[in-house]
């Protein structure tokens, strides 16, 4: 593991295809895995997450090393900016759907996460050292409304709404504690280290809530599924997502986690769930709309204007 090297350039506001292709393809094996992880309710909760988050940590060390990519050491304030990406967008966002499904149905969560859009636009850009986009301000509601469509809506209680706003809060820390860290880390370092400090916390909740023991009882269609969400939902999707991230700034990824219920309902529909309805259909017209509005190309802006509007570049960490 090395202690250094020269830092990526900072976020560009312009947006290109080529920048958007690996987030969208994260966040539709994000939505895919809405569908495996129903072989799931019945497995423990800590120990599976546990063993899933360190298989994939160990399949990012690898790939890592054969890629010849440097994986940085973390300093100073690094480790907390990097564990708070452990504890909320892999620990507590777990266990904050979980447990709340068990109070609210599944579209309640589904919708409160896919709000998320609102939060990386508004505070995303601030992170950077940008003033947050219009379009994307403007085109982030629009997105979240496409996505209710195809979610629909549920029923709930006090509890629900309670571990909704947190299952937001925790996919929104997921992108925004990434952002102080990934110029000198990168994608592959985030990761790296955001995966394996989150095995730890797992495997920490697993010893006082649970039994190690339990994941011996796991069924064939269980490992799996938890194979698949280590392989592609974590290692393959973080890798695509932070890099998407790192060369289009917070605020028009988060745009793209619009993408993610249109890929579960897709997913719903090769799995023998049914042609969606009219709801879901107009949803995704609404979602393509949105995106379309805040991601198109904008006008080149002249370096002294984009200074003067505090479109600069953030400083180093």
């Amino acid at each position: 593991m090395q202690t250094d090297r020269t830092p990526p350039p900072a976020p560009s506001p312009s947006t290109s295809v080529r920048d958007l292709v690996p987030g969208i393809a994260g966040m539709a094996l994000v939505g895919s895995s809405v569908t495996v992880s129903r072989a799931l309710v019945d497995a423990p909760l800590f120990a599976t997450q546990a063993v899933r988050y360190a298989a994939a940590a160990l399949l990012l060390f690898a790939l890592a090393r054969a890629a010849r990519v440097p994986v940085l050491r973390p300093r100073g304030r690094e480790w907390l900016w990097l564990a708070g990406i452990a504890a909320t967008g892999l620990v507590l966002f777990n266990v904050a759907v979980v447990r709340g499904v068990a109070h609210a149905e599944p579209a309640v969560i589904a919708v409160a996460v896919a709000s998320v859009p609102i939060l990386l636009g508004l505070i995303g850009p601030f992170l950077e050292g940008r003033r947050p986009s219009r379009r994307v301000l403007v085109a982030a509601p629009v997105v979240v409304a496409g996505a209710v469509l195809v979610e629909g809506t549920g029923r709930t209680d006090a509890a629900g709404v309670a571990w909704a706003a947190l299952a937001l809060g925790c996919e929104a820390g997921f992108t925004l504690l990434a952002v102080p860290v990934l110029r000198r880390h990168g994608p592959w370092g985030v990761s790296v280290h955001a995966v394996w400090l989150g095995a730890l916390m797992l495997a920490g909740l697993t010893v006082v809530f649970e039994s190690p023991a339990e994941v011996v009882s796991l069924e064939p269609a269980q490992w799996a599924a938890a194979g698949y969400l280590a392989v592609l939902v974590t290692a393959v999707a973080f890798l695509l997502w932070y890099r998407t991230v790192a060369a289009v700034g917070a605020g028009r990824a988060g745009l793209l986690t619009g993408v993610a219920p249109l890929a579960a309902a897709g997913a719903g529909v090769l799995t023998g769930g049914g042609v969606p309805g009219p709801a879901v259909w107009l949803g995704l017209l609404v979602v393509i709309v949105g995106l379309a509005a805040g991601l198109r190309p904008g006008r080149p802006v002249p370096a002294g204007a984009r200074a003067s509007r505090g479109d600069r570049a953030p400083a180093s960490p």
